[in-house]
């Protein structure tokens, strides 16, 4: 597939800068109003390089489990240096991890297939392919278990022994990692009426011994109880993962495409023995990231490389490498839902089974905002949720555009659609009846503010013709509610050039999504000044303050409040301004009260479309998503934005699968995984909401979660009841009602899936 159609997919065309992206990363543009796109000067990772570097390719596991026992490398030439895991032992490195340490940065206990277990470094890129491919690897090959429902049953093989949790800043919330067994971390929600019995510390399946919740689901007139199921999925950004490093009288200096560069200083900083200061991360724009260059990929093994070699190194993933890095979590949710014959909710039990992978790198994170996602923006008195982040033998889950939000709103969504037909009422009307409203107190114990879940849910509706003619058939909607990452701080320098120019000094990097335009926008409002007198250097840890990472739709708002306090620090006292902002919170692991969340993503999303009854193919006719963004600083951003969510929203909702036989992916490419082109987004519209006075909300995720539930109530309405994404012809036709195959009656759950 070509990059012109990847490009229909993601919305990495927004980058258009301010002109410093041409030159040496961390230099300051000269040249303002000029865009490098039309000029071809931005520089990414993949087009730097240091004068005298040599290239580093990575040999990976072909086992999914077991240990190298021996590497035959007789046929290297003599100038190839070959790096083991006993370089490693050497130097002293330890295990590693952003929320659990465990990883080392070459393994001798291969856990997927792409692990990295040993490099080759050669002055040509040519001669790092030919050595790598000469290398032999001999191993002892173990079980390995890639299910998450495998990989929780008592008897399961152990992918890790034992689970430590990181002193990273990216373990910014109490973990519960379960010893003796795959789970990582376990995430439970339970509303005031259920707090205060002991429960045990333990993977949970039923708590109907918990009087107060089997209460109030007995006085539901209807329970829908039902299992859905999402892939691994790739993020393809069009740039692979670059990483270019050296080392300069004993401090390591890189430069990488990263979400993350503080995260990646502190990181490297810890493996290395280093102080943070001696550690310097710049990080040119990237091109695409969608959470897959987020925390340490290519970085660490390229560090090593240029210790040991005493030489700069160079590493680019091919894209095969780049399906293998990460991947979306696959997921399993359960979701138990009461209700009232009136409509009204009374309770709602889930169970969530995130499957991270041979290394659990943000997956306690993602299991903690799929807990809460899931919940969905409505009101409930009971509230119990476990969600649990499990470890096999797969290819590590990392941040994924949606974080989590994505799986759990797929299966809350439908299951309110089921509802809604088993009480023969609207799926419009039942949720507008149970939606929050502001004052209204969200199963976290937080009080929503600033919530438009309504007018979201209208405005998605009436896109579709809802109430039009009373006609359901083929149409179908849905609404969400996603948490940015809290707590959470921002910083923000602002200092006054020679010549009269502003530069802004901020730590969010540039991955398509026009971080450079919203800052300069931002600045030039706060100075009062035009957008000319702007400059915005490359975030570079050496240069700019402290800033959280480029995660979580936080950016825009979190730095909004930064460069208003430094420009208004600057205007008081001379050349420089320096503004600092901090979001407190965080939610307790065990009741999941507390803070999730400084402020609510809110979006909604419709569809209407038709299903071939013999193929089982589904043609969209109208695609759409409201989306809530407070105030917009570049509404032509917040569009591509918008867009770009709703593309890949539509991606997984009918097409992306990462696939795999005993652990080996079998579609590593754009050939045999398929993204969303040109000729699938022409239904796409939709709207960005905004409220004068308000203030700047995120928007780069909001859209994706509600796509695939507004598409799978839609195909359901025909009576095709889909559970698992991607909604492909053969599963559409296998959920066919008249199906010898086809699933369960709304209300029941199979056994094998919820045990």
């Amino acid at each position: 597939m070509n990059t012109s159609t990847a490009r229909a997919r993601r919305d990495q065309d927004n980058n258009e800068g301010t002109g410093n992206a041409r030159l040496r990363p961390g230099e300051t543009s000269a040249v303002q109003g000029v865009n490098p796109r039309i000029t071809a000067g931005i520089r990414y990772a993949t087009d730097g390089g240091i004068p005298g570097e040599w290239h580093l390719r990575i040999i990976r596991s072909s086992v999914p489990a077991g240990r190298v026992t021996g590497f035959q490398t007789a046929l290297l030439d003599d100038e190839i240096i070959f790096l083991t895991p006993d370089d490693v032992d050497a130097a002293g490195l330890p295990a590693f991890g952003c929320q659990i340490a465990d990883q080392t940065v070459l393994t001798r206990e291969p856990k997927f297939v792409g692990d990295a277990i040993a490099a080759v470094l050669a002055p040509t890129l040519a001669a790092a392919r030919i050595a790598a491919s000469l290398v032999e690897v001999s191993y002892e090959r173990a079980p390995a278990v890639f299910d998450e429902m495998a990989a929780i049953a008592p008897d399961a093989l152990l992918v890790h022994r034992s689970h430590a949790t990181s002193e990273s800043d990216s373990a910014y919330f109490d973990m519960r990692p379960q010893d003796g067994t795959n789970v990582c971390h376990r995430f439970r929600i339970r509303t005031a009426a259920l707090q205060g019995r002991q429960e045990p510390n333990v993977i949970t399946e039923l708590d109907d011994s918990d009087t107060a919740l089997a209460d109030a689901f007995a006085q539901a007139d209807v329970i829908i109880d039902e299992v859905f199921h999402t892939p691994a999925a790739a993020h393809v950004p069009m740039e692979p993962h670059a990483t270019n490093a050296q080392w300069v009288e004993g401090r390591l200096e890189v430069v990488t495409g990263t979400q993350t560069p503080f995260n990646m200083r502190q990181d490297l900083a810890h493996i290395f023995g280093l102080a943070a200061d001696d550690v310097r991360i710049v990080v040119p724009p990237m091109g695409g990231a969608f959470g897959a260059k987020t925390f340490i990929r290519t970085e660490a093994i390229t560090a090593l490389a240029a210790r040991v070699s005493g030489r700069p190194v160079r590493c680019v993933l091919d894209r095969d490498e780049v399906f293998n890095e990460v991947t979306r979590h696959p997921s399993t949710v359960r979701i138990r839902l009461g209700a009232k014959a009136d409509g009204t909710f009374v309770a709602k039990r889930i169970w969530a089974y995130v499957n991270t992978g041979a290394y659990a790198d943000c997956g306690p994170g993602v299991a903690q905002k799929m807990g809460y996602a899931g919940v969905g923006p409505y009101r409930f008195e009971h509230v119990a949720v476990d969600s649990y982040c499990i470890y096999t033998n797969l290819p590590p889950g990392g941040a994924f555009r949606g974080y989590g939000a994505m799986q759990s709103v797929w299966a809350s969504e439908r299951a309110v659609d089921l509802l809604a037909d088993r009480l023969g009422i609207d799926a419009v009307e039942l949720r507008r009846q149970n939606l929050l409203r502001e004052g209204d107190t969200f199963c976290t114990g937080e009080v929503m503010h600033d919530s438009h879940f309504e007018e979201l849910l209208d405005d998605a509706a009436s896109a579709v013709g809802w109430e039009k003619d009373g006609d359901r058939a083929g149409k179908g909607v849905a609404i969400m509610l996603k948490g940015m990452q809290t707590p959470s701080k921002a910083e923000a320098r602002i200092q006054l050039l020679p010549d009269g120019r502003y530069e802004v000094q901020a730590g969010t990097a540039d991955m398509g999504q026009g971080a450079s335009e919203m800052l300069t926008r931002l600045a030039a409002e706060y100075l009062k000044c035009d957008v000319d007198q702007i400059v915005v250097c490359t975030p570079d840890t050496d240069r700019v303050p402290y800033d959280t990472r480029t995660t979580s739709s936080r950016s825009t708002h979190m730095m909004s409040r930064a460069l208003a306090d430094a420009a208004q620090d600057l205007l008081q006292h001379g050349t420089v301004g320096h503004g600092y902002v901090s979001n407190d919170g965080g939610l307790d692991p065990d009741t999941g009260q507390g803070v999730a969340s400084s402020h609510w993503h809110q979006g909604s999303a419709a569809a209407s479309l038709d299903v071939d009854e013999e193929t089982g193919v589904i043609t969209l006719r109208t695609l759409y998503a409201s989306s809530y963004a407070g105030k917009v600083v570049n509404p032509h951003g917040a569009d591509l934005q918008n867009e770009g969510s709703m593309i890949l929203g539509l991606g997984s909702a009918l097409f992306e699968e990462l696939q795999f036989s005993d652990g080996q992916m079998t579609n590593p490419n754009l050939s045999d995984y398929n993204i969303a082109s040109a000729l699938d987004v022409v239904s796409i519209s939709h709207k960005v909401m905004q409220i004068p006075g308000a203030e700047v909300h995120g928007l780069g995720e909001t859209a994706v979660p509600p796509v695939p539930p507004a598409i799978g109530n839609a195909v359901a309405s025909f009576g095709y009841h889909v559970t698992r994404l991607p909604m492909t012809p053969e599963r559409v036709l296998a959920a066919a009602p008249s199906h010898e195959q086809a699933s369960p009656p709304v209300g029941h759950i199979q056994g094998e899936e919820g045990a």
